[in-house]
């Protein structure tokens, strides 16, 4: 199994990165502040250059590109966060649960328009009070009462759901079920009566859209269900598995600007008779660094390898999270050190990556769990009597 890009995939990539750096990153302030022409400019240029939702397939509209191809693609669209938004994958798990679970009536009104990026989805799983390392203890419910869904409770960290057209919601559905297999997901419009978004919650500061949600006697279609009754952590983990491996790569991307950034800045500075990449201590950023991104994109590519040929991979995807998140704080981390006062303010796009790269070692599970969950894996196949491979 070779790591080095497939040469038919190299020139979409090149294309790709070539889109990130000399359009997107050069306008993250304007993007940051809210420019919605300038987004809808940069998606119609995606659009007119073949770049738009490369990893959707095509007959929801999207590019059709292979797993594989597209893990190599997603992991130099990371290197912004506006790099999905702007070139139409954000979506791209949301579709792919619409594609295989949603009924007739919510693909037509939702799956098409979310591919052309014309709406937008959200996500409402975590809840206040509630410890999301264990989703079972999750409190929100749903009833079924004259053909209609109606659900109660409250969620939080729903990622834009202000801008979104609907919510898949994960509620407690059955009652004598065992525990994973007591949720069900509904689709619920956010123009639905009862539907009541309380506060924008930042994190670290940043107001990037993580909203808590009353939902207030939110009443539904039957036919909203998404998927089985019932199959709500089924669909959860269909959903999460290859989602995991496209935050990865998407940190790999991250990083690896962080890299380039800490590179560059040693070159540039002179202190004490020479440049900075003549310093031994900084010398030994710029290798820890490198292995330790080198390493994790290993990792995540083998995982993906996996992935891609049907297996769950659930040791290789929790070690990848665990181990991504944790190279992607040191290497913005090192890089702030190399710029010293100035990388804690907003004169680079250090101090943004850094507070998003701390949010990564809690969301999609905290790193406890994963490794937890690895290691009761690992030893599992010993106690049996066996080993593992490498």
């Amino acid at each position: 199994m070779g790591f080095e890009v497939p040469a038919s995939v190299r020139p979409l990539r090149d294309a790709v990165y070539a889109f990130l750096t000399e359009r997107v990153e050069p306008n993250e302030k304007a993007l940051q502040e809210g420019d919605r022409d300038l987004l809808r400019a940069l998606q119609r240029e995606a659009k007119a250059e073949g770049l738009w939702a490369l990893g959707h397939p095509k007959e929801i509209g999207g590019g059709g590109l292979p797993f594989m191809d597209y893990v190599y693609v997603n992991e130099v669209q990371g290197r912004s966060e506006f790099g999905q938004i702007a070139l139409g994958t954000y979506t791209l798990q949301d579709s792919l649960m619409l594609h295989k679970y949603a009924a007739p009536a919510q693909r037509e009104r939702f799956l098409l328009p979310l591919v052309q990026g014309d709406i937008s989805p959200s996500f409402a799983m975590t809840e206040p009070g509630i410890s999301s390392s264990d989703p079972t203890q999750l409190r929100t419910t749903a009833t079924l009462e004259n053909g209609e869904w109606v659900i109660r409770g409250r969620k939080w960290f729903t990622t834009g759901a202000a801008q979104a057209a609907y919510t898949t919601v994960m509620c407690r559905t059955e009652e004598d079920a065992s525990p994973y297999l007591s949720f069900s997901m509904i689709l619920v419009p956010t123009d639905t009566p009862g539907y009541t978004i309380v506060r924008d919650t930042p994190v670290l500061g940043l107001h990037d859209g993580h909203y808590e949600v009353l939902y207030d006697e939110v009443r539904v279609p039957e036919e909203n269900l998404l998927g089985p009754r019932g199959h709500g952590f089924v669909i959860a983990q269909e959903r999460l598995g290859p989602g995991r491996i496209f935050h990865c790569m998407r940190w790999l991307g991250q990083a690896q600007r962080a890299f380039d950034l800490l590179c560059e800045r040693l070159h540039r500075r002179e202190a004490f008779g020479g440049p900075l990449a003549d310093k031994q201590l900084l010398q030994q950023h710029v290798f820890e660094s490198y292995t330790e991104i080198q390493a994790a994109r290993l990792l995540t590519l083998h995982a993906a390898h996996k992935i891609d040929s049907g297996d769950q991979a659930r040791v290789e995807i929790a070690a990848i999270k665990v181990a991504g998140a944790r190279m992607l704080h040191n290497v913005i981390d090192r890089a702030i050190q190399a710029y010293g006062a100035e990388g804690l303010t907003e004169d680079t796009p250090l101090d943004r990556m850094y507070r998003h790269a701390r949010a990564s070692r809690v969301y999609d599970g905290p790193d406890e769990v994963h490794i937890s969950r690895t290691a009761q894996r690992i030893l599992k196949e010993y106690k049996k009597g066996g080993r593992w491979t490498f």
